[in-house]
């Protein structure tokens, strides 16, 4: 639901086949971007331009991917599409499209050969729509698994999952989130597991990654597959860049309250905002509904993911 937020579009392109794919987040003109990484296994592209003293000022797209380092390549596609409709960094003989991208690990769930590429980042851009498009299993989302302290094997598939808020004064916030975490993925509510490491590969009963990690269970291997949540924060605040990256501080309290451990050294959590300026609004206000809309988005993507015959899925563990 980030596109109720006026002019932003989403598209999806999805390999059900191998089990990865790959979202891209086209924005208005004018768009103002930065982000916070929190992981230490990210994997991006083109982030400068989201930070201060950058020549730069303006988003003009966002790649999320799954493939790993591999998948950075699918941004190449939303840079030709754009350039090929005018949009872009002015360079006088033709304009550059900034489009920061950010990818998940997902080799170890379907063919770790066929990876996202310019491509499926292309088709992702024309698939793109100013309206939602559902969560689950879908773009970057599909190849997305949670819960990996006792291995890829005993996870549960993780999702892509969308939300969105209204504050006073037309203020309009939304978020999008591709969750593919290192924990579990806990209903802060109630405290309930909704997603995570299970007790053995054909159990539906959650370990409980925090109190194994409390009793000395631990990842010791630096070489397993790693893990990363990506979030993207829309908005029609007005927002400076500094601000903007202030905003993507406080919507990793979302991450925090639904997954746990987060930002660890095999994730490489990182959430981007972007604001297309309309309307004035305070930044306290502005974050608390991001931070929320984040929440909110964690919660349905693992909740409407599915299995898609690689892991059981929130859905398939609740069955009788």
């Amino acid at each position: 639901m980030l596109t109720r937020v006026p002019g932003f579009w989403v598209g999806h392109a999805s390999d059900f086949k191998n089990v990865t794919g790959c979202t891209v987040v086209l924005c208005p003109p004018g768009t103002v971007g930065s982000v916070d990484i929190r992981g230490s296994a990210a994997g991006t592209r083109q982030l400068d331009a989201l930070l201060g003293f950058h020549i730069v000022n303006e988003v003009h797209g966002l790649c999320i991917s799954g493939g790993s380092a591999f998948g950075l390549d699918a941004a190449g596609g939303v840079m030709e599409y754009l350039e090929e409709r005018g949009r872009g960094f002015d360079v006088t003989i033709t304009r550059v499209p900034i489009v920061p991208a950010a990818v998940i690990y997902d080799l170890s769930v379907g063919n770790c050969r066929a990876r996202p590429d310019k491509a499926m980042g292309y088709a992702a851009c024309r698939a793109a729509r100013g309206e939602p498009q559902g969560d689950g299993s879908l773009g970057a989302g599909t190849g997305a698994t949670v819960g990996k302290l006792l291995g890829i094997h005993q996870g549960t598939k993780g999702g892509l999952g969308t939300s969105f808020l209204e504050g006073p004064d037309g203020l309009r916030v939304g978020a999008l989130v591709v969750v593919n975490a290192f924990g579990d993925v806990i209903d802060p509510q109630t405290g309930e597991i909704l997603a995570g490491a299970r007790t053995a590969p054909e159990s539906k009963e959650f370990a409980d990654a925090v109190k194994l990690i409390r009793r000395g269970v631990v990842r010791r291997r630096f070489g397993e597959p790693t893990n990363t949540t990506i979030g993207v924060v829309a908005t029609n605040a007005r927002l400076t860049r500094e601000e903007a990256q202030k905003i993507a501080q406080m919507s990793h309290n979302g991450l925090a309250r639904c997954i746990r451990p987060v930002h660890t050294l095999f994730d490489g959590d990182a959430v981007f905002v972007l604001a297309h300026p309309q309307v004035d609004a305070d930044l306290h206000l502005t974050g608390l509904l991001a931070e929320t809309a984040i929440t909110q988005a964690i919660i349905s993507a693992v909740k409407s993911a599915h299995g898609l015959g690689v892991l059981p899925s929130y859905q398939d563990l609740r069955r009788e």
